[in-house]
């Protein structure tokens, strides 16, 4: 069972998130507020698998909270509503510490594929959001698109080749069971490499390693598209 707290500050979306939701019986609603210290909070009390957020709420808003969530309390992860007026978002709710991403104006469906895989340690970013930030990672012309993919590839060197092979799957979006299964190990094993990993790598989490596989040249299409 996944359990989530959502955080919309209008009534009437948190209202069809949460029908959406409840009509997956893997998935139970702990709790939902309008803002997101109210998020915090019920977070503090319930300890959800998830926490999904919108970005733009009174007071405080998704990426307040999804920094204070991730720091005080690492075993929930978070998932943010966006939409494609708010891609300047993107960056600093990564920097956060955010796991996936969902377009509000999405395929209900997409939202229920997301909460899945981020539950079973992918990460996910809706079709549409992904394009959009692989298009604008490679906006800044050649140079800028070389200079980072070398340093990329002098920050995976670091890694084992057993460990860059893991990342690579992460840049695909695949959660830990699916990676275990192509390349034939326990699905413990994958978590200890993934874990190494993101300490290695110092990046806070699967879709920041995924972003930095997709820059290295280990991903040879958008991140994440095995995630929908």
């Amino acid at each position: 069972m996944i359990r989530v707290v959502l955080a919309d500050d209008e009534t009437m979306v948190r209202a069809g998130m949460r029908a959406i939701l409840s009509a997956d019986p893997g998935i139970e609603v702990m709790g939902e507020a309008a803002d997101g210290a109210a998020a915090v909070e019920l977070v503090g009390e319930h300890r959800p698998d998830i926490a999904l957020l919108d970005v733009q709420m009174p007071g405080t808003g998704g990426l307040e909270a999804t920094e204070t969530i991730t720091r005080r309390f690492p075993g929930t992860a978070v998932v943010i509503l966006t939409t494609f007026s708010e891609d300047a978002y993107i960056a600093r709710a990564l920097s956060g510490g955010a796991g996936g991403f969902v377009l509000k104006t999405g395929d209900p469906r997409e939202l229920v594929s997301g909460l899945h895989a981020v539950a079973k340690g992918g990460a996910y970013l809706s079709p549409e959001i992904a394009h959009r930030l692989i298009t604008e990672l490679g906006a800044t012309g050649t140079g800028g698109r070389m200079s980072r993919g070398a340093a990329a590839r002098e920050r995976i060197e670091r890694l084992s080749a057993r460990e860059r092979g893991v990342l690579g799957l992460i840049g695909e979006g695949l959660p830990n069971d699916e990676i275990a299964r192509r390349l034939g190990i326990v699905p413990g094993t994958v978590k200890v490499h993934v874990g190494s990993i993101l300490t290695r790598l110092d990046v806070r989490n699967r879709v920041q390693a995924a972003i930095l596989a997709y820059e290295a040249g280990l991903v040879a299409e958008d991140p994440f598209r095995s995630s929908g």
